[in-house]
């Protein structure tokens, strides 16, 4: 069975992933490459990482013969292209975030529902090998039952090379929305417990004062619905000069009832400290599952249940509560109800 899939946006360097991702693969299609924007159409020109075969998203609406639509556009711009896009028919997987409202998601999630499509996100944190080893630690009982959990998601800013329409009104909608959505996922897969509350969540400009409306640092406080307590720091703030390969990368550290597990997505190993030992366990890693949330998404719009790894319904339980965290911030709420 081969699936068409037409790509609209390549303005945030993830979509290149998935667009690679496809031309590799023997059961997927690529019929069209949409960018409406002149400079990221030249730029691809010279790159070639990308065939343009559009410059506008309705023309592919009309006349290309896609089954999918997977979208890589600016943030502020996707919530319209995914609605269009499943109320024109098509099947929709989007870089993360899907949107930058929780108004916006409610528009997207009744045109799914109303069309019978199914949308798909690149939540790939699931497949890389240090979290799949964290999560078989966890589901083991290797450390008891969950209490707390800390995770370190800071990226480099790399301003002057982080795309402009960043630090642009209306296009980002918030860092926690941007980026905490991986850990919003991540962490209801790995420990079984659901998210319950937002205790606080803040966001503040530090380093971009000629962008006052940008708020690049967030932090908050959550809750799962064990009464575990969940502290993180998703900021813009990691030194440019180390970028991603900094250690505490995406550190995640998850303390239990007879234990710690703790990696970082640059560990080689998970770190296991059992209660009763003095010495700490390196646990080696599982194999990898590299591009597994398209693996998940082709199987779900082809009716393969069996193979469904990440269904629709966790991606838009995940963008729920993270637009729910980043509106808390937003409104400066606290104990606030994560309801789903």
């Amino acid at each position: 069975m081969t699936t068409r899939f037409a790509f609209v946006g390549f303005r945030h360097p993830h979509i290149f992933d998935m667009y690679q991702r496809c031309c590799e693969r023997d059961d997927i299609e690529i019929v069209a490459g949409c960018e409406e924007d002149a400079a990221t159409r030249d730029e691809l020109a010279k790159s070639g990482a990308a065939t343009i075969t559009h410059y506008d998203f309705e023309a592919v609406l009309n006349d290309a013969e896609a089954d999918v639509i997977a979208v890589g556009d600016c943030y502020g711009h996707r919530a319209d292209i995914i609605e269009a896009a499943l109320r024109s028919g098509k099947h929709v997987i989007s870089d993360k975030p899907m949107c930058i409202s929780l108004d916006e998601l409610g528009r997207i999630e009744a045109a799914s529902k109303e069309s019978g499509k199914i949308v798909g996100c690149m939540l790939d944190m699931r497949n890389l090998a240090v979290y799949l080893g964290m999560r078989n630690l966890i589901q083991e009982g290797a450390i008891g039952e969950v209490h707390a959990i800390q995770f370190e998601g800071q990226h480099p800013l790399l301003y002057g090379k982080r795309p402009a329409w960043y630090f642009e009104e209306g296009m980002h909608g918030g860092v926690l929305n941007d980026i905490i959505v991986h850990a919003v996922d991540f962490v209801p897969w790995a420990t079984g417990l659901r998210w319950k509350t937002v205790v606080a969540a803040r966001c503040w400009n530090a380093t971009v004062p000629q962008h006052p409306h940008f708020s690049q640092c967030g932090q908050a406080m959550l809750m799962l619905e064990n009464d575990a307590g969940v502290i993180c720091d998703v900021s813009y703030l990691t030194p440019d000069s180390f970028a991603y390969d900094f250690p505490l990368y995406w550190r995640v550290a998850v303390w239990g009832s007879n234990g710690v597990v703790e990696a970082g997505v640059n560990s080689t190993t998970v770190t296991l400290y059992r209660n009763g030992s003095k010495e700490s366990e390196a646990v080696p890693l599982p194999a990898a599952q590299p591009g597994g949330y398209l693996d998940s998404y082709l199987a779900e719009i082809r009716g393969d249940t069996e193979r469904v790894q990440l269904c629709s319904k966790e991606v838009f339980a995940a963008a729920t509560t993270s637009l729910q965290i980043q509106a808390a911030a937003d409104q400066s709420r606290t104990n606030v109800p994560l309801i789903r």
